[in-house]
């Protein structure tokens, strides 16, 4: 096309006009922001040393696993340190701080979330533990950890915990929101889960922030554990909007638990498409009642309808 240059300069000098309207989206110092790429390579050396002998390190060869670890520690804590000095800015107390000041309380803040990793290896293993003994799918541990995207968004989940728990802004969300694109599991940080959790298959699965989560519970995919309502915007922030479930909780796909009152009991089971809102007693099987099945046969529909089994065996939607 000829007299493409004028139209080029012309679109670059509107829409560098376009950026100075000092809107939320015109914000350019992009070298002080966080940088997803950078937390993504974090992810990616912490899951190194979450397992030792799975993912390692191709950049270097080293004969030991101290020199190996060691490498990989240090690695993480620089690029950790800078990263989370860039998140403390958005906290009121360090809106105005200085780079020392930052870079100090973020190196605080990188060792003691490293400190934390032999905590975080063992309610790992809980999960692979608990994915194993509840996938007759699994032919070994091996491959839970390479392949189920369970095992990876509960690993995430794991470490992003740590950083909201040490209050650092935005990094455990980025996280999270980064697992949750490879797996399609929606785990939010701030949630609360115990030990031997496990999730099969996983695609579609929301829990929420305020969500607590007891030892040994199966979620199946399709499950939302959610707020009932958040038509209350920002007045509902750091409130109890989101179920608690108690230990030995069995949840089949398609369920949604909605509300920050609602318990549900240790010892149930939640059916496949069930819609709750209200507490559940402990011990209890909860289902659809009286779901009809038609069938049609060579073009014509079978008259009459057919109510699904509600054995114990129905509950197995997967």
């Amino acid at each position: 096309m000829k007299n493409i240059e004028p139209k080029i300069k012309k679109l670059t000098t509107d829409i560098l006009k376009d950026y100075g309207q000092g809107r939320t989206i015109d914000k350019m110092n992009a070298f002080t922001s966080p940088d997803m790429d950078i937390v993504v390579d974090i992810l990616d050396k912490l899951q190194k040393i979450l397992f030792p002998g799975y993912y390692r390190n191709k950049n270097y060869h080293f004969y030991t696993a101290e020199n190996n670890l060691q490498t990989l520690i240090e690695d993480v804590l620089f690029n950790l340190t800078k990263q989370i000095s860039m998140y403390l800015r958005y906290l009121p107390e360090f809106s105005g701080a200085d780079y020392h000041t930052s870079m100090d309380r973020a190196q605080e803040i990188a060792l003691e979330f490293l400190s934390r990793i032999p905590k975080i290896r063992d309610l790992v293993e809980t999960t692979v533990q608990a994915e194993f003994d509840g996938d007759p799918a699994a032919t070994n541990k091996d491959e839970i950890i390479f392949c189920y995207p369970g095992m990876y968004a509960i690993m995430v989940f794991r470490l992003a915990h740590e950083f909201y728990d040490l209050g650092v802004p935005m990094l455990p969300r980025i996280m999270s929101e980064y697992a949750h694109s490879k797996t399609g599991i929606d785990i939010h940080p701030g949630a609360t889960i115990g030990r031997y959790f496990f999730i099969d298959h996983g695609t579609g699965i929301v829990v929420g922030e305020t969500t607590i989560i007891g030892d040994n519970v199966k979620i199946y995919q399709g499950v939302t554990i959610g707020a009932l309502s958040t038509r209350g915007g920002q007045n509902l922030r750091s409130k109890k909007r989101h179920p608690t479930i108690e230990d030995n909780v069995t949840i089949y796909s398609g369920a949604s638990i909605l509300g920050g009152e609602t318990v549900i009991g240790h010892d149930s089971v939640i059916g496949g498409n069930t819609f709750i809102t209200m507490s559940v007693p402990p011990g209890s099987n909860v289902s659809i009642k009286s779901q009809e099945l038609h069938i049609s046969s060579k073009g014509k529909a079978d008259s009459a309808a057919k109510d699904l089994d509600q054995s114990a065996t129905w509950f197995y939607t997967i």
